[in-house]
């Protein structure tokens, strides 16, 4: 079969599997998404003696670390990703939901009624548990997933992927509202990118590379996350304590994930107090730090920050700092550096908190927490298909409500337009 007819038999596939399970009960799509947890961890030593191929050829082929983390599995993590399936299915299912009703003067009841979108293609990188995610996300939601993961995940994609359909085939949901794309090569990205009659929306999850090309040639709508270029601002009325604790956990809980914090913010007042114990608690965790000049003069083994590494990535244990005389400085210089993800500030002062809500315009903005919580489990999706960093029909993490979009309804009786 050559790859366009490929990419014509999936897609065909994946856009009839969509009209079926956009019908489906809800206990139905629950009863198949607890199935496949059970599944799922059943099979885990099958999965992980796949994943072990997929990491020795990730290490031979000069995977970075960041990158190896995200691909390997676990016997810890294969339950996370079944644990996530059952939260998934005990969620609310907004399809079908009604947000809100409205009278107008002709006597009509219009309101807004919550659909699913269709068929989502994902298109991934590394982590082996985006399978399991997605699949989860899109079913419950009424949606069929096609999923196109990395070539340094294929042999986990491919001891994921079956259990899951065949769950979802014995559960009454149809197997096609699942599909992992069989082939690694990049002229089927292409030519499904091309496909706007089936497919409704692209969702692309890994390096910047991977999104700004599949943006430039796609011809479908793609949720677009370039960079997790996070900020922690510790404010002139942050608590010591619980600023040495944000800082270090949102950088350092896990810092390949793209909601680690990757510049840390601190008003001038904290300079010669707080400031000094922060950064050694930082380096006593192995965090290199690059600062401007009023962060050396406190802490001179950092090394000097450039303006390039402001807008950095790290996605490692490397810290850009700069100390700020104002909020608004803070402020200012998130919007000039920062990616749109997610920003914390830490103080104890209620009005600033406030300004700070109000002012930023990241997808998620946080008080007195880690940037690590801008994540769907985290937040309460269940777990989440993606990050949006661009104000489309979602902004942050994209759950449930996130795939679907809504329809108008209207009531009348016998109403017509005069």
């Amino acid at each position: 079969m050559s790859h366009a007819e490929l990419v014509k038999d999936l897609t065909r596939r994946a856009k009839a599997a969509s009209e079926r399970v956009a019908e489906l009960a809800s206990d139905v799509k629950d009863a198949a998404l607890r199935l496949a947890a059970d599944r799922l961890e059943a099979a885990a030593p099958e999965i992980l003696r796949e994943n072990a191929l997929d990491l020795e050829a990730g290490r031979a082929n000069g995977l970075d670390a960041a990158m190896l983390d995200r691909l390997r599995l676990d016997a810890d993590r294969i339950g996370g990703i079944a644990n996530g399936l059952r939260e998934v299915a005990a969620l609310p299912d907004p399809v079908g939901e009604i947000t809100r009703m409205w009278n107008r003067p002709s006597g009509l009841q219009v309101g807004r009624m919550r659909i699913p979108l269709g068929v989502i293609l994902v298109i991934y990188e590394s982590r082996p548990n985006v399978t399991a995610d997605v699949a989860a996300l899109c079913i419950k939601s009424g949606n069929a997933a096609l999923l196109r993961g990395g070539s340094e995940a294929l042999h986990s994609n491919r001891a994921i992927a079956p259990v899951l359909r065949k769950a979802l085939s014995d559960a009454g949901v149809p197997e096609d509202a699942l599909q992992l794309v069989p082939k690694a090569e990049r002229e089927i990205v292409d030519l499904l990118l091309g496909c706007a009659d089936e497919i409704d929306l692209v969702i692309p999850r890994g390096g910047e590379s991977l999104i700004r090309r599949v943006a430039e040639k796609s011809r479908i709508p793609v949720i677009k996350h370039f960079n997790g270029i996070c900020h922690v601002y510790l404010d002139e009325f942050a608590e010591p304590k619980m600023a040495r604790e944000l800082a270090l956990n949102s950088k350092i809980q896990r810092v390949s994930v793209c909601n680690a914090a990757e510049t840390l913010l601190v008003h001038a007042k904290l300079a010669t107090t707080v400031l000094p114990d922060v950064l050694g608690a930082l380096a006593a965790h192995g965090v290199e730090l690059r600062g401007c000049a009023r962060t050396r003069e406190q802490f001179p083994s950092a090394l000097a920050a450039s303006e390039q590494d402001y807008r950095t990535e790290w996605l490692a244990k490397t810290m850009s700092v700069r100390v700020v005389d104002s909020l608004d400085q803070a402020i200012e210089h998130i919007r000039s550096y920062g990616s749109n993800h997610t920003e914390t500030i830490v103080t104890q002062d209620v009005t600033r908190a406030r300004e700070f809500l109000r002012r930023v315009n990241s997808s998620s903005v946080f008080v007195n927490a880690s940037t690590r919580f801008s994540d769907g489990f985290q937040l309460g999706l269940g777990a989440e298909v993606g990050v949006s960093t661009t104000k489309m029909h979602w902004y942050g993490p994209m759950g449930l409500e996130g795939l679907t979009t809504q329809k108008f309804i209207a009531y009348g009786e016998g109403t017509i337009v005069e």
